[in-house]
C-alpha cells in the first residue's frame, strides 16, 4: 500500500517512515500540505498519516480540506490517521469530528502503530485482505497460488501481469494513476513517461476478455492513469454474487 506521512518534524516522519516499511508499505513522505495537495490530485494513495499539530494544519478549514481532497478522486475513501504529540481530549476529539479514522500519540510504538495502520487498511480495502480468494463476477483470483480463473477457466499470466490485474480487480470503481500502479506493480517509482502501463494494460484486457460480456471495463482516464469499472453496479444493479 502507498501511504503519504506529512510530518514537520523530520526525525518523527522517519520513524512513521520506516515503521510503515518494516510493515511491507510504500511510504511517500511529505513535509507542508500544499505539495500533498498536489500529490493527492495527481498520484494515488491508499491512506495518509497526518500531523495535527503541523503549521500548515493548524487552523480548523485547512484541516477539513485535508479530509476533504482526500476523499475526492474517484470517489475514493481512504483512512486517514492522525498523529500527534498533543493526546488532550479535546484535540482528539476534535480530530474524529473532522473526520479522522484514527489518531496515535507520538512517538509511535511501532508494533502497535503497524497494527492499527493495518486494521484501517483492512477496512478500506477488504478485497486486498482476503488470504485466499478475491471473487468479481465471472473472475476469480486464488492469491495463495497467483492463478486467474475467468468463468472458472483458469488463464496464464506472467507475474506482472498477475499483479497488474489483482490491483485493478482489487480497486473496482477506483481511479489509479499512472504512478501508483508502477509502484505497486513494478515495485519503483515512476520518473519518466513510459508506454510500459499501456502496453500491459492493452494485452491484459485480451488475456483477462475484459469487456461487457463479462461485466468489466478497463477504461484510461484522461492524464490520470487508468480505472476498473463494475458494468453491473454502474448501471444499478444489485449483485448477489458469485454463485
Amino acid at each position: 500500500m502507498r501511504i503519504a506521512v506529512l510530518h514537520r518534524n523530520e526525525a518523527q516522519r522517519g520513524q512513521i517512515a520506516c515503521v510503515l516499511a518494516q510493515s511491507g508499505h510504500t511510504c511517500v513522505p511529505f513535509s507542508d500540505w500544499p505539495v500533498l495537495s498536489k500529490a493527492l490530485a495527481a498520484s494515488t494513495l491508499d491512506m495518509l498519516v497526518l500531523d495535527w499539530q503541523g503549521t500548515r494544519l493548524s487552523a480548523p478549514a485547512v484541516r477539513k480540506a485535508v479530509l476533504k481532497a482526500a476523499r475526492v478522486p474517484g470517489g475514493s475513501q481512504i483512512p486517514i490517521l492522525f498523529a500527534s504529540e498533543d493526546t488532550s481530549e479535546d484535540s482528539i476529539v476534535r480530530a474524529f469530528a473532522a473526520g479522522a479514522d484514527d489518531y496515535v500519540s507520538l512517538p509511535v510504538c511501532p508494533l502497535v502503530f503497524g497494527a492499527r495502520v493495518n486494521a484501517l487498511l483492512r477496512r478500506a480495502f477488504p478485497e486486498r485482505h482476503n488470504d485466499i480468494t478475491l471473487l468479481a463476477g465471472p473472475y476469480r483470483f486464488d492469491t495463495r497460488r497467483q492463478m486467474v480463473f475467468v468463468r472458472d477457466k483458469p488463464v496464464v499470466l506472467s507475474s506482472t501481469q498477475y499483479r497488474l490485474a489483482l490491483l485493478f480487480f482489487a480497486n473496482v470503481g477506483r481511479v489509479l494513476s499512472r504512478r501508483h500502479i508502477y509502484t505497486m506493480v513494478w515495485g519503483r517509482d515512476l520518473c519518466t513517461p513510459t508506454r510500459t502501463i499501456d502496453s500491459h494494460v492493452s494485452r491484459l484486457r485480451v488475456l483477462l476478455d475484459i469487456d461487457e460480456p463479462n461485466g468489466f471495463q478497463l477504461e484510461p482516464v484522461y492524464r490520470t492513469g487508468y480505472r476498473l469499472m463494475d458494468l453491473a453496479h454502474d448501471a444499478g444493479v444489485v449483485e448477489t454474487g458469485a454463485p
